[in-house]
């Protein structure tokens, strides 16, 4: 079945269902956000329900709304034991080395500290959200309220300089509001098109005061499964 928003919903639960049989009991997890992975704390819940000993950080209220409900413990990355097991998140767009845009939930902050805190990251996705390159999905970056203008300017030079073009827009909600992110930040969605070095747009734009964080996501995907028709495929950096 595909949804109205794009992607094939019953190849995200099966990408889901297969992430489900790295989790084992006693782990740690951090649960991301987005509709791959609403299917996959859907699917622990389940198996927490039926007696899977387990804890989660979430990666969004969102995320958290649905854990709770699903009856999933929650936790943090404060105190003493900062690591997790596994992560399981979605992806907007993967290249053939595992990187990753991220963000069109808003919630990249968290997903980024999240996945960054976990020994493994396994992303779940359609089909669809393999490419060559990384760019055709607008590239979310999230940035503080103070002197947004400002940020917005550095972050199109920086662009420029770097051989990309295309509109850096100020995400926005009902009333031409801006998005505010669960950090109490903003997002620019920047339609770079094609980005054919990631690598140093990332540290490019990790050099501009008031860039929080950016949904470039490289190094940190150990594995993704892809739900390709009725198959499920494993891909490795």
């Amino acid at each position: 079945m595909t949804d109205k928003r794009g992607g094939d919903d019953d190849e995200r639960r099966r990408a889901a269902e297969a992430a489900l049989g790295e989790v084992r009991p006693g782990m740690r997890l951090g649960l991301g956000t987005g509709r791959t992975a609403e299917h996959f704390v859907r699917l622990l819940g389940a198996r927490v329900r039926a007696g899977l000993d387990v804890v989660g950080v979430p990666t969004s209220e969102r995320t958290a709304a649905l854990a709770r409900a699903e009856g999933v413990p929650l936790t943090t990355l404060d105190g003493d034991n900062v690591r997790l097991d596994l992560a399981v998140d979605g992806a907007d767009e993967i290249d053939p080395e595992l990187r990753l845009i991220k963000g069109a939930g808003g919630a990249l902050l968290r997903e980024k500290i999240v996945a960054a805190a976990a020994d493994r990251m396994i992303v779940v996705a359609d089909a669809g959200k393999v490419v060559t390159v990384l760019g055709k999905f607008p590239l979310p970056i999230e940035i503080a309220t103070f002197g947004a203008g400002a940020t917005r300017t550095a972050v199109e030079r920086t662009a420029s300089r770097l051989g990309l073009t295309g509109d850096v827009a100020v995400r926005t909600i009902a009333d031409d509001r801006p998005w505010v992110t669960d950090g109490g930040n903003h997002i620019l969605d920047a339609s770079f098109g094609r980005i054919h070095d990631p690598d140093m747009l990332a540290v490019e734009l990790n050099q501009i005061p008031g860039v929080v964080e950016h949904g470039l996501f490289i190094g940190l995907a150990t594995a993704a499964i892809v739900a390709r028709g009725d198959s499920v495929e494993w891909l490795s950096p």
